[in-house]
This record gives structure tokens, C-alpha cells and sequence, in this order.
């Protein structure tokens, strides 16, 4: 057998580096041809312009001279394509961005055909030259409407095969979630029609789907195009409108589905995956939060950040929404292992638990909490550890010193010694007026961040909201679980009414409340109208297929009929964002936690508490004694009498006023 020997011609032979890649060859074909359609549409415009120029005259016309300049037009319409990325698979065919680019490209090569004839002796007329440069423009750009329109109609689903939808809204989230639902044969839907109150889109059409009517007429077009969803397609709707919304499509047995509100879509489009059913949250919390997208990467993006309670509901909305402005480093700090878990497979698709960032730690730990800062040195860090369930901690006080008073305190130190540049205390509207345990506690650490914000050099402030629909012990879990384990749903009054918020409108809110100008402030969320949780339980046991009853068990200690967002003396103020309150909050030197000892009785304990988070502003330099509840929480249980002064237990350190240049 004779082996061929290898010519110098063989590909094989070619240096990699001057090989066509296999991606060019496949492209060029189609390439070639849209520049072969683009010289027809020329050649024939080129025609056209002249025999318009003879009044259609074909004896006037001389053909070889069009054919040459035909020919020379079509090498110059090429090599301005190539340079203004026509041909080169820049952009998808037909789109208005290849649109733009044909335009350009016609705009240069018509003087540069002019110019040509010029040269070669005057082939054409030169009128001719100009009508054909637009001719040959309306030319091209129809070639590529039609192959769009035939390529949108191949991938239209069919209405026979797909769920008939019904769209609310024909504003741009419409717009998205319609193409996305138009660009597969198998999408799962098929819009059908358009709803929208503006009367100035009564006429408007959605690619082919019209609009038919305001929601008022949702009834009347659900049953004449035979739908079997109506879809509120409005990211930035309010829960109110939702409700609304809701309502009017109960009675007509069809499927209700929503797209996701602007704050989980964080700026990407919609898509047919985001279609989901209404959910309480959208029905109780949904609203439009703006954030300043420019001021948030100022303070996050190439930064240090650290969490706390980084596993906790509002902790791992935070890593999630920090880690999208590309932070230097996010460290996610819990003592729950099983969240760190949960939050790392949230945020990588993984959960190896391999990374140095997830940090097993305790706040109560002030050695471990000194080893966290000096290893990872944070510059921003949201401190969202802390123990929330009221009645629980009306019961154990001492839990909430340890955790909420002493842990915050111990991460504000901590965070003063290593150079922490920004701290955002989680605070709770329970700290407002506060009468419970929780509320105590939390008014606290407000005071002691006030405290410390006077001894940085950075900015250290407190965010107060509300309840966060979503959250671990959220009302709406407990009164899920009760609805699905057959009732009854469990109301403390009928009258009592609390704020609520998504997770995710809480976290951006408190997100951006951190780049605020702010000293020692607490930053107040704008939470909307109080809602009533008998309403809330009454919507859960109507949409429940069998009978709930709801059982009023009274007011439980601590709570409050309604909860408030700012105290008696703190005013809604707002000079740098509409929906983020900034109200003074006079500090709490750290000394005065001496005057706090876990081991008293409870009731003394939470008298302490609570003459710590109602009294003036405190400092080490002045003998601030409590009242005669102090004595009692040094009261020596052994023989009954009571000290002249309370039991001193010095803390580690001390925040001192007057802020430090």
C-alpha cells in the first residue's frame, strides 16, 4: 500500500494559527448570502431609480453601463457592510439594531457610488444614483422584516396546544413576557388578548395580540377568546392592585398568575420561567422600591462585607442581593450550620461548605469574633443576628441580653477596633415605643450603635421595618401549617394590625439605607399601611377547599394591639430617599451594660431593660444610676436586703462620645 506523501498545500501543513475556525466556515454561507441579497436589492434599485428617471423608458436605459456600476455598487455596499459589522454576525437578522447598521452603510455607499460614475465616465444618471441609495435601503430592510416575520411565525406556539392567557398591563413587562411566550412552539402559553386601563393603548397591539378592554372588561374578554389564565403582567404593581386584580378574576374560574415584582428581577427581563401563581406576599407586600444603583456600588462593589446571622431569613436575602454588586469578598458569618448550608447553595449551585468565607461563629464569642475580623478584615458589615420571637423572650429575658444587647455590642466593638468603615444594625419596629422584651432589647442596640457611630470614623447606623413575609416564623407560615392541618387559624384580636414586606423589598431597602449619609441614626422603612391579620386570615381560610375556622386567643405579654414605625419624639424625616425615614436616637455608652446581669430575677431584669432603652442619652462620664429597679436587680438573694449599688461587671470595651478624628 503507497502512503501519499503530504503536499505543501495540505491543510495539515497550514500553521493553527492561519486556520479558518470551524465556527467561521459554518457562518459564512449565510453571511454571503444576506451580502449577495443586500447587492440584488442595490442592482435593482439601481434599475429602478433609472427607468423612473426615463419614464420608464427601457430603450433609454444603456444595461452595461447599470451592469458595471450595479456591480462596482455592490463591492463598495459589501466593504462598508464589513466595516460597519453587517456581515459579520454582530447582531440577530432583521433586528433594529441591523437596521440602524444597514442605514449607515446605505448613507456611505451612495456618495461613494456617485463619486464612482464620476470616475468611469457617467454610467447612470446621477438622480438616479440618490433615488437608488433609499430604494436599495427599503429594499434590504424589507428582505429582513420578511425573513422576521416568517422566523416569529415558525416559532409562534399554537393556540389549540398551549394555555390561553389573558394579559393585564401592555406596558414593557407585557411587552417581555409576551415575546418570551411567542418565541417557542412549546411554550406552555399562548397570549391571547390584552387588558390595560390607559385608553391611549386601546388600539395597540403587542406582537399581533391586541389590547381588548380596561380590567373591567376582563370578565367579557376572558369569555370571548376562551382563556384560561389571566396573567397580571406588571412587575412594579402594588399589592394593592394585585388584590384588586384578584378579586375581579375570582368569579371566572381561570388560573391567576403574576410576573415577579421589580425587586426579585433586579433589572434582567421577564421570562416565561417567572410566571408563577399569586402568592400572599404579592397580595400583602408587593410594592416598587427604587434604589440607587450608583450609591449602593459605591460602598459594596470591591469591598469587604460581612453578614451575621448570615443563614437567618433577612440574612441570606442580604448575601444574596450584596453578592450582585461584585463585593471583594462576602463573608457569611452564623452559628446555624444547616444555614450557611442553605445560603451557599443559594448563592453557587453548591454547598461543599469548602469556602473560608462561611464562618461558624457566635456573637457572644468575643475571642471568635476577633479572630473573624483580623483573618477576613470587613469594611461593611450588616449585622442581622438576633433573636426575634417575642413571646419566647418575654419568657427567657436573659437570652436576649445575651444575644440581642451583648452580641450586637460585642460586633460593634469589634468592628471599631478593626477599622469597620460602615455598620448597618437590623433593628425591628417593635424597638418603637417599645413594651416588650424584644422591643426593649432592640431599642438597645440602636442606642449603643448611635454610641459607637460617635467614636467612628465611618458611619454606623440602625434600619427599623417591620414584619418580613417570608420569614422564618413569618404569620403567614404559622397560618399556612394551621390551614393545611385542617384549622383552626389562631388570631391574637380581631382588631390587631402589623406592617408587612417581602424579604426581598426589605433586604434592597436596608441595602440602600447602608450608603445613606447617616450619624448614628436610625433609618426607618416606609412599610405602607397597616394590615389587618384577621383579613389575612379570612383570604388564607376562603382559599382553603374546605371549612377553617378562626379562633381569637387574646393578646399575648408584650404585644401590641398595632405596632408603630417611629416614636413619640422621632420624626419622619426623609431628606434622602422617599421611603427611608432618618430619625435621631440618643446614644447609649456601653459602660452602663454593668448595671445588666443575666442571673436576676426576670421581672427585675426586664425593668432594667426597659428603664435602659427609655432613658436619656447615657455616657461613662456621667453617674447615670436607674431608678430603684436597679437595686433590685442587685438585690442579694441571700439575706434579703439590697446593695447600695449594682452588681459591676465591667465590659471588655467601653464606646466613648465625642467622635474620634
Amino acid at each position: 500500500m503507497r502512503v501519499r506523501r503530504p503536499t505543501p498545500t495540505d491543510v495539515t501543513d497550514v500553521p493553527a494559527g492561519f486556520r479558518t475556525p470551524p465556527w467561521l466556515l459554518a457562518a459564512l454561507p449565510v453571511r454571503a448570502a444576506r451580502a449577495a441579497a443586500d447587492a440584488m436589492a442595490l442592482a435593482v434599485a439601481l434599475l429602478i431609480a433609472t427607468l423612473l428617471r426615463h419614464d420608464g423608458d427601457f430603450a433609454a436605459v444603456d444595461a452595461t453601463g447599470l451592469l458595471i456600476l450595479a456591480s462596482l455598487a455592490a463591492i463598495v455596499h459589501t466593504a462598508v457592510g464589513l466595516q460597519f459589522g453587517l456581515y459579520t454576525g454582530r447582531w440577530s437578522y432583521g433586528c433594529f439594531e441591523e437596521i440602524a447598521a444597514l442605514a449607515k452603510t446605505a448613507a456611505f455607499t451612495t456618495p461613494l457610488v456617485f463619486i464612482l460614475d464620476t470616475l468611469v465616465g457617467r454610467l447612470v444618471p446621477r438622480s438616479a444614483i440618490i433615488a437608488a441609495g433609499l430604494i436599495a435601503l427599503v429594499l434590504a430592510a424589507g428582505v429582513r422584516y420578511a425573513a422576521r416575520l416568517l422566523h416569529d411565525h415558525r416559532l409562534r406556539p399554537s393556540p389549540e396546544h398551549g394555555t390561553r392567557v389573558v394579559v393585564m398591563g401592555a406596558g414593557e413587562g407585557s411587552a417581555q413576557v409576551i415575546r418570551a411566550m411567542l418565541r417557542s412552539p412549546f411554550s406552555p402559553y399562548v397570549p391571547v388578548a390584552l387588558l390595560d386601563d390607559d385608553p391611549a393603548k386601546r388600539t395597540l397591539r403587542l406582537m399581533g395580540v391586541p389590547v381588548s378592554g380596561n380590567r373591567n372588561a376582563m370578565a367579557e374578554v376572558v369569555r370571548r377568546f376562551r382563556a384560561d389564565t389571566v396573567l397580571i403582567a406588571i412587575p412594579s404593581a402594588s399589592a394593592d392592585l394585585v388584590r384588586e386584580l384578584t378579586e375581579l378574576a375570582q368569579p371566572l374560574n381561570v388560573d391567576l398568575k403574576v410576573v415577579p415584582p421589580v425587586v426579585e428581577l433586579f433589572g434582567r427581563t421577564v421570562s416565561v420561567e417567572d410566571i408563577r401563581p399569586i402568592s400572599h406576599a404579592d397580595l400583602l407586600g408587593r410594592r416598587e422600591v427604587g434604589i440607587d444603583l450608583a450609591a449602593v456600588a459605591g460602598y459594596l462593589e470591591g469591598r469587604r462585607v460581612l453578614v451575621t446571622g448570615a443563614g437567618g431569613s433577612i440574612g441570606s436575602e442580604l448575601c444574596r442581593q450584596v453578592a450582585r454588586f461584585k463585593p471583594a469578598r462576602l463573608v457569611m458569618l452564623d452559628r446555624d450550620e444547616s444555614g450557611l448550608h442553605a445560603v451557599q447553595l443559594s448563592l453557587d449551585g453548591r454547598a461543599l461548605l469548602d469556602d473560608r468565607n462561611l464562618v461558624v461563629a457566635d456573637i457572644r464569642d468575643q475571642q471568635r469574633l476577633d479572630e473573624v475580623f483580623a483573618e477576613h478584615r470587613p469594611q461593611v458589615v450588616f449585622h442581622a443576628a438576633a433573636l426575634k420571637h417575642l413571646p419566647l423572650l418575654e419568657m427567657h429575658p436573659s437570652e436576649a441580653l445575651k444575644t440581642n444587647i451583648i452580641g450586637t455590642y460585642q460586633i460593634l466593638q469589634t468592628a471599631l477596633r478593626h477599622g469597620v468603615d460602615r455598620l448597618v444594625n437590623i433593628s425591628t419596629d417593635k424597638a418603637a415605643d417599645p413594651t416588650s422584651v424584644l422591643g426593649y432589647s432592640k431599642r438597645i442596640t440602636e442606642r449603643l450603635t448611635a454610641a459607637a457611630d460617635e467614636s467612628a470614623p465611618g458611619t454606623y447606623c440602625s434600619v427599623r421595618f417591620g414584619n418580613v413575609l417570608g420569614s422564618r416564623g413569618s404569620v403567614l407560615t404559622a397560618f399556612t401549617a394551621q390551614v393545611e392541618s385542617g384549622g383552626p387559624i389562631t388570631v391574637t384580636d380581631p382588631d390587631v394590625s402589623r406592617f408587612f414586606m417581602t424579604v426581598q423589598e426589605a433586604v434592597r431597602l436596608v441595602i440602600q439605607a447602608g450608603a445613606l449619609d447617616s450619624s448614628g441614626e436610625v433609618l426607618v422603612l416606609d412599610m405602607g399601611e397597616p394590615v389587618r391579620i384577621a383579613d389575612v386570615a379570612r383570604r388564607l381560610a376562603d382559599a382553603s377547599d374546605r371549612h377553617i375556622q378562626i379562633v381569637y386567643t387574646g393578646l399575648r405579654p408584650g404585644e401590641k394591639l398595632q405596632e408603630i414605625l417611629l416614636g413619640p419624639d422621632e420624626p419622619d424625616h426623609r431628606p434622602n430617599h422617599p421611603l427611608i425615614s432618618q430619625a435621631p436616637v440618643p446614644p447609649l455608652d456601653g459602660a452602663v451594660l454593668s448595671l445588666l446581669d443575666p442571673t436576676v430575677p426576670r421581672t427585675d431584669l426586664i425593668a432594667v431593660l426597659r428603664w435602659l432603652a427609655e432613658s436619656p442619652a447615657l455616657s461613662a462620664a456621667r453617674e447615670a444610676t436607674p431608678p430603684a429597679v436597679v437595686s433590685r436587680a442587685g438585690r442579694n438573694r441571700s439575706n434579703g436586703r439590697n446593695r447600695t449599688t449594682p452588681p459591676q461587671r465591667q465590659p471588655e470595651f467601653t464606646v466613648r462620645p465625642g467622635r474620634q478624628p
